[in-house]
């Protein structure tokens, strides 16, 4: 008998859609649905550069993450003034993770500005921001490179990320809200489609982890994110 609620198996991923183009402003833009997570991310490319990189002929990605108020049962208060310590950790780790995607001596003295929105949050809201952020990257620099034909050399592999963790002694992939409350161990996998790692984050709730556990956890989190990879790739191939 599944234990899933859902009725999923261990290995499988919630239903995932991803609709392209979904602003109508940015060059880059995309929908994301990981079951009942949603996130609208876009992607702006600008001709400047923070003042630390001048000079380098470099680029450089940021990413902001926000949860609008009415994304969780409970209304989330606006980070109008200072922008909260989980906030600024999620958007950390979403820069760093489209940066391995990007060439920043080809992108040259340029910015690639993104911005991932929470309207519904089921779970796994930073990893669903990094999948759907990388289709939102790709999607501007091929609309820029129209103008700019050196972005289309920008590209050098593509990222996507999942949520894995140890529930009720099972090693579960792309865990939802429920799941995600009560798990032993819960864990956020980055990687790169070469097979590499960008993060990985695991914290045990209660009981520390063995080895044995950590292996199943990525090899369960790198089956799902090579599923995540063809999906991001027929959605760009569109």
């Amino acid at each position: 008998m599944n234990f899933r609620h859902s009725g999923r198996s261990p290995s499988e991923l919630r239903p995932i859609k991803i609709t392209p183009h979904f602003l109508s402003h940015p060059p880059g833009s995309c929908l994301i649905e990981m079951g009942g997570t949603r996130v609208v991310c876009s992607a702006m490319i600008e001709d400047s550069i923070p003042n630390w990189l001048k000079g380098q002929g470099k680029g450089w990605l940021t990413a902001e993450y926000s949860m609008l108020p009415a994304s969780s049962g409970q209304r989330i208060q606006r980070e109008r003034n200072k922008i909260g310590g989980r906030t600024m950790e999620i958007q950390r780790l979403i820069g760093r993770s489209l940066r391995a995607a990007i060439d920043m001596n080809t992108l040259g003295e340029r910015s690639i500005l993104v911005d991932c929105d929470v309207i519904d949050a089921d779970g796994g809201t930073r990893t669903a921001s990094i999948t759907g952020s990388y289709v939102a990257v790709m999607l501007a620099l091929q609309k820029m490179s129209v103008k700019i034909p050196v972005l289309s050399q920008v590209a050098k592999q593509a990222v996507a990320a999942v949520s894995v963790g140890m529930v009720k002694g099972t090693a579960v992939l792309d865990l939802d809200y429920p799941e995600d409350k009560d798990a032993e161990v819960d864990m956020n996998v980055v990687m790169t489609s070469e097979g590499k790692f960008i993060e990985v984050q695991g914290t045990a709730e209660n009981e520390p982890f063995d080895r044995r556990s950590l292996d199943q956890l990525l090899q369960l989190a790198e089956r799902g994110i090579n599923e995540l990879f063809q999906i991001q790739k027929q959605v760009l191939m569109k």
